[in-house]
């Protein structure tokens, strides 16, 4: 486990050296066995014997004895081993001691990242729910630190460089050193509804201002978690089982939403914009922005920061500093305006 959390340039060259010892003992091997059944004329067992005890350095029994030119092989076969292991041993240790400063040097600047993230997001569990999460915030290129307490899941959170935290994130210094006073959400998608109602609970504690987003696997436990401050709770088999009814009901509809939400950047997306005060949109009225014109994107909705949601606006509905336009386009269109509304 530990040679996997070590960067590949160090992997790769343990692993040519192991090939290198191995090859190098390969010739000792065989340039002494063949030297003794040159030398001394013995069977090639008692050859590959007195290679291995004049070697290893045992000494145990010579095969017989040893003529001058023997004595002179032996002691050069000697020093030859000798030589080798000195210098296995002593590049062992120099990678072990590198292999340690990567870890420890790696770990703290790992803990500086995270010290310095500002509105991110903290995913509770990267299990088959979070790990997707996680993968879909990366692509957005949004900021997120991920808490994870199981040891075997650890290596592949190193292996994807996400940012992370091993411990229980039911524990108030496990969130506060995730930046939880921090951040601008959180989603609790641990396994059991229990722990996630106990991370709703405990975050809800240290940011009253949070966006929590909680798992419930029993639809009981959904009020509950909004009870215990959970802002959005969501049901995987509730939603899994909605969707397949309307696979069988609305196939169409359906076909649209995955074109939406699940192929991204292929054909069109949908997406959230912020309205930003120095906008050249705002107090003008959908009409006069021109946006379908201009970008050829729909709004489909606008989110005032009152919290109330138009559904479909009019095309006279005047536009305001903070609104979220809620809008459907193709990705280079969606960018475009992005750009435009600040």
């Amino acid at each position: 486990m530990v040679f996997k959390r070590l960067p590949f340039y160090i992997r790769s060259k343990i692993t040519r050296h192991v090939v290198l010892v191995l090859s190098l003992l390969m010739i000792l091997l065989a340039t002494g066995t063949i030297g003794y059944r040159l030398i001394e004329n013995w069977n090639w067992l008692d050859c590959l014997y007195m290679t291995i005890i004049t070697t290893s350095t045992v000494g145990y029994r010579e095969i017989g004895p040893l003529t001058q030119t023997g004595k002179i092989f032996t002691m050069g076969l000697i020093l030859y081993s000798i030589i080798m292991v000195a210098y296995v041993v002593g590049y062992f240790t120099k990678l072990l001691v590198e292999s340690e400063i990567f870890l420890f040097f790696g770990r703290k600047k790992l803990e500086r990242h995270i010290q310095n993230l500002k509105d991110h997001t903290i995913i509770c569990g990267f299990g088959r729910i979070g790990s997707f999460i996680c993968n879909e915030l990366h692509q957005a290129k949004k900021s997120f630190v991920v808490i994870e307490n199981d040891p075997k899941i650890i290596p592949d959170l190193e292996n994807h460089a996400y940012l992370f935290i091993k411990g229980d994130a039911t524990n108030d210094d496990v969130l506060i050193q995730a930046g939880i006073r921090r951040a601008k959400a959180l989603v609790a998608s641990v396994e059991t509804d229990a722990n996630n109602l106990f991370i709703t609970l405990t975050a809800r504690g240290l940011n009253p201002d949070l966006f929590i987003l909680s798992r419930a696997g029993d639809e009981s436990t959904e009020k509950k978690l909004l009870l215990a401050g959970a802002t959005k709770v969501v049901s995987p088999y509730k939603m899994g089982a909605l969707r397949m009814a309307n696979i069988l009901l609305r196939p169409a509809v359906v076909d649209f939403a995955e074109t939406v939400f699940q192929k991204r950047g292929l054909l069109l997306r949908i997406e959230e914009l912020i309205l930003s005060s120095t906008s050249d949109l705002v107090k003008k009225t959908l009409r006069e922005s021109r946006l379908r014109e201009r970008f050829g994107i729909i709004v489909v909705a606008i989110k005032r920061p009152s919290k109330k949601m138009l559904f479909n606006p009019s095309p006279d509905e005047v536009l305001h500093a903070g609104d979220i336009l809620v809008t459907l386009g193709t990705p280079n269109d969606l960018e475009r305006l992005e750009k435009t509304i600040g």
